[in-house]
């Protein structure tokens, strides 16, 4: 069987899809990676076939664009990319997609191969990474600008999620989605981020039921199977000087604000000075150096990357974005958290890892190097929590997430016939 994962977005988005693609490639499946050419050394040094969508400078005008990462402006941010991407990612689909020997996996954000699903009745899933991309009037997840709490009255909640529809999502996302629906032969979508964009076979969600547990209004093809946790282990390994670092005195505080942060100079001066207050020594993770202060203190050092799976273990901290993926590797770990969300899911998360008791949240513009420091001291001195994440990292042993993954992906063409979704129209020649 030939799978094709299509995925868009950053690191924290391909990442997953690398490691899907390399469980499906030992099971004998060949295996397509339908994404930026940003990441095209990384898919080829995992053996993976690449192919492109869009070209390398459309993602570097997205991740220097300051407002990727601002609370309401982020998802028109987001948005835009895949309106104009449109094409590019249907025609990848397309032209690699072999009738009767095919399945597709895509992203979230892979609308474009729901297109080719509405268009062709190809046997697709759609992979949410996390669990704020699921609406609920039971228990809604966290997003900047939607003050939705659980102690609303469920009437009152779907009326929140219609208005953002009406207001923000479908004057941004129906029009230019609907225009290449009808170049395509399709009917319009109505409420694109509703339902629609979740493929009507199957959806899996890449994280477990003890960290989101599913709600009897998620769609009822939903599958959860658990983090998938992939970090280029064995393609990049951790630096020499790093591991000699880490084992030179007590654990670091590990400082990283994702991979896709373009302006993280604020962020880096601010943790440096905690590092300072509290006499401790940090480990700085950021691809861009110039981001970094120059004259660290002897205490801080700055890497350029390292597989959080064999970093984290060996800090006592980890501060971070709130990003699906390193949230996942820190509590895999058992360590500590604080997280200083920006947009996106990242409210989310830091809403359910603090519920969790194993993480505190800083608002952006209360990052400030007092106020990390005291936080880091509580965090250190909290036993409660050290329990917390103990137990939370025993949840990830014995756990093979990307076998069932791979499980739910090729019972696709089973899925589909059982379903007998749409109408197929004939292929292209």
């Amino acid at each position: 069987m030939q799978v094709l994962l299509l995925t868009i977005g950053s690191a924290g988005d391909v990442h997953p899809f690398v490691g899907i693609g390399l469980a499906l490639r030992q099971r004998g499946h060949r295996v397509k990676v339908l994404t930026n050419p940003h990441f095209q050394p990384l898919i080829e040094r995992a053996g993976l076939e690449f192919v492109a969508v869009g070209t390398a400078d459309d993602y570097d005008q997205v991740r220097t664009n300051p407002d990727l990462w601002h609370p309401r402006k982020g998802f028109h941010t987001v948005f835009n990319i895949i309106i104009n991407g449109f094409r590019p990612a249907f025609d990848a689909v397309m032209n690699n997609y072999v009738p009767g020997q095919t399945v597709i996996a895509a992203s979230s954000l892979g609308l474009a191969a729901r297109c080719a699903q509405d268009k062709y009745n190809l046997p697709m899933a759609t992979v949410h990474l996390q669990p704020a991309i699921f609406r609920s009037a039971i228990h809604p997840p966290k997003l900047p600008g939607m003050p939705i709490a659980n102690w609303m009255p469920a009437g009152m909640k779907r009326f929140m999620f219609t208005v953002a529809d009406r207001m923000v999502i479908n004057p941004l996302v129906a029009p230019p989605l609907n225009r290449f629906r009808g170049e395509l032969g399709l009917a319009p979508v109505r409420d694109p981020l509703k339902d629609w964009w979740h493929s009507p076979q199957r959806v899996i969600g890449l994280f477990p039921q003890w960290y989101a547990p599913p709600q009897a209004d998620w769609p009822p093809q939903t599958r959860l199977t658990g983090f998938p946790r992939y970090d280029e282990g064995g393609i990049s390994d951790m630096p020499a000087e790093l591991a000699e670092f880490l084992t030179a005195g007590d654990p670091p505080i590990v400082f990283t604000p994702g991979s896709a942060m373009h302006h993280g100079e604020d962020f880096f001066r601010e943790s440096v000075a905690a590092c300072v207050q509290l006499n401790r020594r940090g480990v700085l993770m950021s691809r861009h150096a110039d981001h970094i202060p120059s004259n660290l203190p002897a205490n801080v050092r700055h890497f350029a990357y390292a597989p959080f799976s064999q970093l984290l273990p060996k800090a006592a901290v980890c501060v971070h974005h709130g990003g699906i993926g390193t949230a996942a590797q820190a509590m895999a770990a058992g360590v500590k958290q604080i997280v200083m969300p920006l947009a996106h899911d990242q409210f989310d998360n830091a809403d359910r890892m603090q519920r969790l008791g194993i993480a505190r949240s800083i608002p952006a513009k209360q990052y400030r190097a007092a106020r990390v420091a005291k936080i880091v001291q509580e965090l250190l001195a909290d036993e409660a929590a050290a329990a917390r994440c103990a137990e939370i990292a025993r949840k990830f042993i014995g756990i093979e997430p990307l076998a069932q993954t791979c499980d739910l992906i090729e019972e696709l063409p089973t899925a589909r016939a059982a379903q007998g979704v749409g109408t197929s129209a004939a292929l292209p020649a």
